[in-house]
């Protein structure tokens, strides 16, 4: 029998994995990117509440402690973004990446003691082997020396960014059981975007007046990436253990990889080590799903 929610969330995952391809194919900058991501984002999610008496219902009658911890998440999702992007400017994509993916480390112990989420054996080896998957993938990419430290500055705003997103993991766990997925999406889609046109107009990075064609492919990676990777993954929090949600993510590099290779206007090749690292990564994903239940 398909596991429903298992289903979606690699579905979430695989949408998620275009974003790369996406913004190789933009001019903009990467702060007003991920500004415009966002925004687009909110406002195609804006007719299900403007057309959904219950979720209008649900946002009006929201608890305060509730909304604070929703905003919250939104300011983390923003911190997120701003500290991936920003590390590309002081470190190497291979450091950024492999510093970024930390999330799972601390995602798992915390979600065994906030939800007492259990994990077996398996399921500990399954988080190693993904993360030891990710290592060789970008070994394949990058050679082994671009895993070095580069800049303080640089390596401390890729540890933020995967801190960042598994704060953001863990309260959309937490959240998600209580709330909606349409209120949940347009609180936090609409904090995460006022906080990065803020960033951007801090960093001076354009708000406005970007290429047309810019525009548009961020729309279509609003859609793509933003409503069928962030927001089904979001739905997902509710079902999926957050240990497994977050391993689940580390398949993004590899996922984009391919996909790079099969659009022809990219049409990156990936190298054997590419495959043989995403190959490990799918296996500590699947040893992560086993043994304990995935859903509440």
């Amino acid at each position: 029998m398909i596991n429903k929610p298992l289903s979606i969330l690699l579905i979430s995952v695989l949408s998620s994995s275009f974003a790369a391809i996406f913004i190789v194919s933009c001019n903009a900058p990467s702060l007003s990117i991920a500004l415009y991501r966002l925004l687009f984002t909110t406002l195609l999610m804006l007719p299900f509440v403007i057309l959904n008496k219950k979720v209008r219902k649900e946002i009006r009658e929201i608890p305060r402690s509730t909304l604070i911890v929703i905003v919250g998440i939104g300011l983390i999702l923003s911190a997120h973004f701003a500290f991936w992007i920003t590390s590309l400017e002081f470190t190497s994509v291979a450091s950024s990446v492999m510093l970024v993916t930390i999330h799972p480390v601390l995602v798992a112990p915390a979600a065994h003691y906030l939800f007492k989420e259990k994990l077996s054996i398996v399921n500990l080896i399954g988080i190693l082997v993904s993360i030891s998957g990710v290592i060789i993938l970008i070994y394949g990419n990058y050679g082994l020396s671009s895993l070095k430290l580069d800049t303080l500055e640089g390596n401390m705003l890729e540890i933020l960014g995967g801190i960042s997103a598994g704060f953001y993991i863990l309260g959309g766990r937490r959240i998600r059981r209580n709330v909606s997925i349409a209120t949940y999406a347009i609180v936090v889609y609409g904090v995460g975007t006022l906080a990065l046109l803020v960033i951007c107009i801090f960093f001076n990075a354009p708000v406005y007046g970007l290429d047309v064609n810019d525009y548009w492919i961020i729309l279509l990676m609003a859609v793509v990436s933003g409503i069928f990777g962030h927001t089904l993954y979001n739905w997902s929090l509710e079902y999926i253990r957050a240990s497994l949600a977050s391993v689940v993510l580390l398949g993004e590099p590899f996922f984009s990889t391919l996909f790079a290779f099969a659009m022809p206007w990219v049409h990156q090749v990936p190298s054997e080590f590419t495959i043989a690292g995403g190959s490990i990564i799918i296996l500590g994903i699947y040893m992560t799903s086993r043994n304990t239940s995935n859903c509440n």
